[in-house]
């Protein structure tokens, strides 16, 4: 069963944009969360000077899920302020070492893989590490203690927001009112504006959508996705029945599984709206889908 805990955080110099030191009661580790931006001004911490373990963490040009860089060194000051100079995309650093000194290279460099493991299995990121190593040797009381290191760290991470070592949950999807019970016409309909290329490979092919923000509120709601094809063909052609919902990268973005391959519907066409209405996704309800004439009337 899960136990519950207390976790501490420290601004040093005021601005938590900058450097968060996280602790943890009764755990042998610390944690710094850096930003780029600031590791001039607190690379010189004592902590950077120990053995530990790093995440590099940041947005590659042109991609929807975050990309990471999981690294470990007898001394992590060295190797980040290398990628400093050498790695584009990171924009934070989190940093884990012993606060005892406890930590040597081969539990450093289990911790690495352990991490690398998780990041692979929960399909969140994309890893910019070269190889996929194997596993250390560890004896079975170093690993049993490495091991719990490793979920203290675990338990840190989403508190500084960071899910992208966990398995993402799936939501199964809101269902159909059952025959004879009425209900009043919920938004319960996602429409989504797609271009040529990821309607093909991924609303057709993948049978699926992702890279997608959905309100809190609606999450309950969501039973169908209907796809808006941007210029030349500007209008609604398809739809789908939604199975699950699942967390996609870790910026608050959803992936949606259809049910079954989507279908014809239509078209919808663009006609009279505004510029700029399917920008982004927006909210209808089913039965609209079957009775729209023009894109306005969805949305009416």
């Amino acid at each position: 069963m899960p136990q519950p805990y207390t976790i501490r955080l420290f601004v040093p110099d005021g601005n938590p944009d900058n450097l968060k030191v996280i602790d943890k009661m009764n755990w042998t580790g610390v944690g710094l969360e850096i930003s780029r931006s600031a590791w001039a001004a607190h690379k010189s911490r004592p902590e950077l000077q120990q053995a530990g373990v790093y995440i590099l963490l940041g947005y590659s040009e042109g991609e929807d899920l975050p990309t990471i860089y999981v690294g470990q060194g007898d001394g992590v000051y060295g190797r980040i302020d290398s990628h400093e100079k050498k790695k584009n995309f990171w924009d934070r650093a989190l940093v884990f070492v012993s606060s005892n000194g406890g930590l040597n290279r081969a539990h450093i460099t289990w911790l690495e893989w352990a991490l690398i493991q998780k990041a692979t299995a929960a399909g969140r990121c994309k890893l910019d590490n070269a190889a996929n190593p194997t596993e250390p040797v560890l004896t079975e009381s170093e690993k049993a203690d490495t091991r719990e290191f490793l979920n203290e760290i675990l338990s840190v991470l989403p508190l500084v927001e960071i899910r992208l070592f966990e398995k993402p949950i799936k939501i199964k999807a809101a269902q159909d009112t059952e025959a004879g019970i009425s209900a009043k016409i919920i938004q319960d309909t996602v429409v989504v504006p797609a271009q040529a290329d990821g309607f093909k490979d991924v609303f057709l092919g993948e049978n699926c959508w992702y890279s997608i923000r959905i309100g809190g509120g609606k999450l309950k709601d969501i039973k169908y996705i209907a796809a808006y094809q941007t210029a030349p063909v500007s209008a609604v052609t398809h739809y789908a029945k939604v199975e699950s919902i699942e967390p996609y990268g870790d910026g608050g973005k959803y992936k949606l599984n259809f049910e079954a391959p989507a279908e014809k519907i239509g078209p919808i066409p663009y006609g009279n709206a505004k510029q700029g209405m399917m920008q982004s996704s927006r909210y209808t309800s089913h039965e609209k889908l079957f009775t729209a004439k023009v894109l306005d009337d969805l949305f009416s």
